[in-house]
């Protein structure tokens, strides 16, 4: 019980300081937090003992690159709207953002048909995604999840003492609900669903899926990561978030780093029961870590209508060109339903990565299911040209 209560009282203490960057995720080339991730002897990262990530050992300048196509980043945006009134409201970045904050929150409020108090902000939807982490397995227990999936929320709930028991997806990529309801036991604290998935790109269906969240939620948490759902049509009918109204105990995670561009800007937010956020709101302080602009910036996005259509079509016509290019290649790769797509390589995951970036291409390489994989991100037409001339040079 000691130890409980003093890594308690630590956690507590550590989020409101610097000191909290001790298990904060790092900037590297992996997406994922690097808590509890020590290198293997290559130098890569080896999350489960089917799911491994590539790490070049060459590093180039990011920003000199020709395509930057490794982090599912927005190349148009931000949102005109959202970066016009970034604008006008950085002159007032000494100011705390506290009643715009507050108006921002009513607006997402209103947009998802919950309350003010269902919503909790952050710096991103992994800010989300790592702070439900650090205070769902302060007592320990276990997380379920698919494998592969986004490793955010499993490595900071491991560092913090959880176990994780990885699912993995069906044959056609879909998480597999069945499997993942026998996996919960007496010590699982939460599951984890990221629908569409990421590094996969694939789908679970939504019918399936919300009748696995209204019976499973009551017996343990479920938390959705949404991050993609905007590059779908109707996305607003696909969302788990009408559960949150009708009283289940889901968590929804959105952000506005992908269809609205802002993945630099750092806004984010979770949907909950008033009990989940005012749980997590006893040990975080939801929204701090927002930029008073960046408030702005999100509020006005909201509205940029025109701009949320232009991304999600020329996300579409990118996607739809790379798949055809690919196919005309002979390789089969996973149906996408993101702003990336994934597919199998024949080449050592480092000396791909390797020979990729001295073609001033950013990518990024896994390995599971017996094999290893490209996940390229969307970028504009020209990038995607630079990116397809690079890989067949590469793969010849």
């Amino acid at each position: 019980m000691i130890m409980k209560a003093n890594r308690r009282d630590w956690l507590k203490t550590s989020l409101m300081t610097i000191g909290g960057m001790a298990i904060a995720p790092h900037l590297s080339y992996s997406e994922t937090p690097r808590v509890s991730i020590s290198p293997d002897a290559n130098g890569d990262f080896q999350y489960s003992p089917f799911f491994k990530e590539f790490v070049p050992q060459i590093k180039i300048d990011r920003n000199l690159a020709l395509a930057r196509l490794m982090a599912n980043e927005n190349p148009y945006g931000p949102s005109p709207m959202g970066l016009e009134a970034f604008t006008k409201a950085a002159a007032s970045g000494n100011r705390y953002a506290w009643s715009e904050l507050f108006a921002l929150i009513d607006k997402i409020a209103a947009k998802e048909g919950v309350t003010a108090e269902n919503i909790l902000m952050g710096p991103g939807s992994s800010d989300i995604l790592e702070k439900v982490g650090m205070v769902f397995f302060l007592e320990g227990g276990n997380i379920v999840s698919a494998d592969p999936s986004y490793m955010s929320m499993m490595k900071v709930a491991e560092a913090i003492g959880a176990t994780w028991k990885g699912v993995p997806l069906k044959k056609d990529w879909s998480h597999d609900l069945k499997a993942m309801e026998k996996a919960i036991d007496a010590d699982t604290k939460l599951v984890y669903i990221c629908n569409p998935n990421n590094p996969t790109g694939s789908l679970t269906d939504f019918d399936e899926l919300r009748d696995f969240c209204s019976r499973v939620s009551d017996r343990v948490p479920v938390f959705v990561d949404e991050a993609y759902l905007d590059f779908l049509d109707e996305p607003e009918k696909k969302s788990m978030v009408d559960l949150v109204a009708r009283g289940k105990n889901v968590i929804v995670a959105r952000t506005f780093s992908k269809i609205y561009g802002m993945a630099g800007l750092r806004v984010g937010y979770g949907v909950g029961l008033t009990e989940t956020m005012a749980r997590l709101s006893k040990i975080t302080r939801g929204g701090m870590g927002i930029s008073y602009p960046s408030v702005y910036a999100a509020t006005a996005a909201l509205d940029d209508s025109a701009f949320i259509k232009k991304s999600k079509d020329l996300n579409t016509e990118t996607r739809e060109y790379v798949c055809g290019e690919l196919k005309k290649m002979g390789i089969k790769y996973v149906p996408s339903y993101t702003s990336f797509v994934i597919f199998p390589i024949e080449m050592d995951g480092q000396e791909y990565l390797s020979a990729m970036q001295a073609e001033g291409v950013l990518v990024r390489a896994f390995e599971f299911m017996g094999q290893k994989w490209c996940r390229v991100s969307m970028g504009t037409m020209d990038e995607m040209k630079q990116f397809v001339g690079a890989f067949k040079k590469v793969t010849a």
